[in-house]
C-alpha cells in the first residue's frame, strides 16, 4: 500500500491512530475552515473532512489521505472550536444539564480516485454543574481547540453523565468507521513490518 497520511495535527487523533499500529504520518491540511451557516452540522463536517483530505492529497497524489472534522450540535445550534475562554464558557453553559450530538466526518482519499466518507454521530448528556465548578474546568485549558469546549479523553469526562455511541468519535476520530474505511480500501491492519 502507498503511504498513509492523517490530514491533522491533533494529538487526540494521533493517539487514536497510534492504537492501530499502522505506519502513517501526519500533515496539517492548512485549509480555510469556514462553511456556510446555512449548512447542517452533518453537511458542514462532511465538507470540511473532504476539504482537508483533498488539500493534503493534492500535495501527495499517490498517498492515502485520511481527513476528519468534528462539530457539536445542541438543539439547532452548531458549536465549533471556541475562540476564547468566554466563548468556551458560553458553549459549556449550553451543554451542561442537556444532551447534545457530536458529528464527526471522515474522508479517505487514495490513488486512482478512491473516495470514501462517512459521518458518525454520538449523543452525550452532561451533568448540570455549578458555575464555580465550570470555572475550575475552564482553568484546565482543555476547552482550547475543541468543538464544544471539552475533551472527553481528559478531565472533561467528569462532566459526562451519559454517552450513546462510539467514544472515539467524541475524541475526534471514530475508529470503528476509520477501520471500516481502511479495510474496504484494502489495508491489511495486521501486516508484518
Amino acid at each position: 500500500m502507498s503511504e498513509l497520511i492523517l490530514a491533522s495535527t491533533s494529538s487526540a487523533r494521533r493517539a487514536l491512530m497510534d492504537g492501530l499500529g499502522l505506519p502513517y504520518r501526519t500533515e496539517a491540511p492548512g485549509v480555510d475552515e469556514y462553511v456556510s451557516p446555512d449548512l447542517s452540522a452533518e453537511e458542514a463536517v462532511r465538507m470540511l473532512a473532504v476539504r482537508k483530505a483533498r488539500a493534503v492529497q493534492e500535495r501527495h497524489p499517490e498517498a492515502w489521505v485520511l481527513g476528519a472534522d468534528q462539530l457539536a450540535e445542541v438543539g439547532r445550534d452548531v458549536l465549533g472550536k471556541p475562540r476564547d475562554r468566554d466563548a468556551a464558557r458560553a458553549q459549556l453553559q449550553r451543554l451542561l444539564g442537556h444532551t447534545h450530538v457530536i458529528h464527526t466526518a471522515v474522508c479517505l482519499l487514495g490513488p486512482g480516485g478512491h473516495h470514501s466518507e462517512t459521518v458518525e454521530d454520538t449523543r452525550l448528556t452532561f451533568f448540570p454543574v455549578p458555575p464555580e465548578e465550570l470555572e475550575r474546568y475552564l482553568d484546565t485549558g482543555e476547552w482550547e481547540g475543541c468543538a464544544g469546549s471539552y475533551r472527553v479523553e481528559g478531565r472533561g469526562q467528569a462532566l459526562l453523565q451519559k454517552l450513546e455511541g462510539d467514544r472515539t468519535n467524541v475524541q475526534g476520530l471514530p475508529m470503528l468507521s476509520v477501520v471500516r474505511l481502511l479495510r474496504q480500501a484494502g489495508f491489511d491492519l495486521f501486516a508484518r513490518p
